[in-house]
């Protein structure tokens, strides 16, 4: 694993240096949008709506939509002023027992390493937290976010895990709950007695996901049938056409034209010019 996030615990007057590791990873198969009749990938441009002009990165902005449909345009700078905390912090706020936190609110999970340095007191609090049974509620700045994030242990490490604000939560505001909906004892009875015979211990290790795996399946048999394109290599983009010289030669086969001489075809760019320096000059026409 690499680190992506390097900080400190700050527990009132004791810091801890820590690095920061995603915990999760998603096993997707990835694909890529391609052309089917020759594998060649597709790619898209940053076009502007308006003018159909390609935008470079640089020239990108955000933009923040107004129910009007108007546009608030915001740069850098308008973002650099904003109460985003920079000091890699995680702050413990107050430790809650775990239950009284919604799994709703979790949103991602992190391990958290000691640095050589904050070995001893990353194992004081983790010890102490453990043997308390609460978790650490704390606030942290991470991707240019601020978030609410717990503190917990698993398997001796620290994990963090972020939290929506509240917010972020919906309400789920469905029809069915204001209605009066009758359920006899007997069917809730019938129903608690299929939950106990269905009751076990979790194992995660019991559960696959079995669409990935047909999907592989389904990859390695056409890479075993051989039934696989090779794209031809890209071309490198051609230099950009010299207007200039595109313009001279345009003018030079219109002034043939009236002239009597047959229009030479069209060249690229840069051999209308090269050929513009080879030709030899012609002498004047002599006045009758």
């Amino acid at each position: 694993m690499r680190s992506i996030w390097k900080g400190a615990i700050s527990f009132g007057l004791v810091t801890i240096p820590v690095k920061l590791y995603s915990a999760t990873e998603q096993k997707d198969v990835t694909f890529h949008q391609v052309h089917r009749e020759d594998g060649g990938r597709i790619r898209y441009k940053r076009v502007c709506t308006l003018d159909g002009e390609e935008i470079p990165y640089a020239d990108i902005a955000k933009g923040y939509e107004l129910p009007t449909g108007e546009m608030v345009v915001l740069t850098d700078e308008d973002f650099e002023d904003l109460p985003l905390s920079t000091s890699r912090r995680i702050d413990v706020l107050q430790f809650a027992p775990a239950e009284q936190i919604d799994p709703i609110y979790f949103a991602k999970s992190y391990f958290l390493e000691p640095d050589a340095q904050g070995a001893k007191p990353y194992v004081l609090l983790r010890n102490a937290l453990e043997s308390s049974g609460q978790v650490a509620v704390v606030k942290v700045a991470l991707r240019q976010r601020e978030s609410l994030a717990t503190l917990r242990v698993r398997d001796g490490v620290f994990v963090l895990e972020t939290m929506l604000w509240p917010d972020e939560i919906r309400r789920p505001d469905f029809a069915f709950l204001e209605e009066d909906v009758e359920v006899r004892p007997q069917e809730l009875k019938m129903a608690e007695s299929l939950i106990t015979t269905m009751e076990s211990d979790f194992d995660p290790a019991e559960y696959h996901d079995t669409y990935r795996e047909a999907l592989q399946k389904v990859i390695e048999a056409k890479v075993a049938g051989k039934e696989v394109i090779v794209p031809p290599e890209e071309e490198e983009a051609r230099p950009a056409v010299d207007l200039m010289a595109a313009l001279r030669a345009s003018v030079e086969a219109a002034k043939r034209e009236r002239e009597g001489e047959p229009a030479k075809p069209k060249r690229a760019a840069g051999k209308a010019k090269d050929e513009e320096k080879a030709a030899p000059k012609r002498k004047p026409r002599k006045s009758a």
